[in-house]
C-alpha cells in the first residue's frame, strides 16, 4: 500500500498537534488556557511548568515549541535522527515500545501513523 503524505500538524508520534492545548493557547494567544494547561501538566508530570512554557506551533511545524516537544520528546528526537516525518515512516515503528505507549492510549495516533 502506498503511503500518503501526513499533515504537518501530526506530530512525530501520531498525535494531532491541532488538538493540543499548548497549540490552541498559542494560536489564540489564550492566557487563561496557558494557565490551566500549565497547572494540569505540572500536576501530571510532577514538574514546575509555568504558563510561559505553554507555547507551541506544533511538533513538526516551524516556530516555537514547548520544552518537552523541542528537547525532551524521545519520539521527535528519534524521528529527526532517522530523517522521517513521523514514526509511521520508520520501518521499525510497529515494534517500538516508545511509540507503543502512545498508540496504546490513542487510537487516533495509530490511524495517523498508518497514513
Amino acid at each position: 500500500m502506498e503511503r500518503t503524505a501526513v499533515s504537518s500538524m501530526i506530530g512525530c508520534c501520531g498525535l494531532d498537534c491541532e488538538k493540543c492545548d499548548a497549540y490552541i493557547a498559542t494560536i489564540n494567544d489564550d492566557q487563561a488556557l496557558r494557565e490551566k494547561t500549565a497547572k494540569l501538566w505540572s500536576e501530571l508530570n510532577n514538574a514546575p511548568i509555568l504558563p510561559e512554557h505553554i507555547n507551541c506551533a506544533g511538533c513538526r511545524a516551524d516556530g516555537v515549541k514547548t520544552v518537552f516537544c523541542e528537547s525532551l520528546c524521545e519520539m521527535r528526537k528519534c524521528a529527526r535522527s532517522r530523517n522521517v516525518a513521523t514514526c509511521g515512516d520508520c520501518a521499525e515503528w510497529r515494534y517500538c515500545p516508545t511509540v507503543g505507549a502512545i498508540i496504546a492510549n490513542s487510537p487516533a495516533a495509530l490511524r495517523n501513523l498508518e497514513h
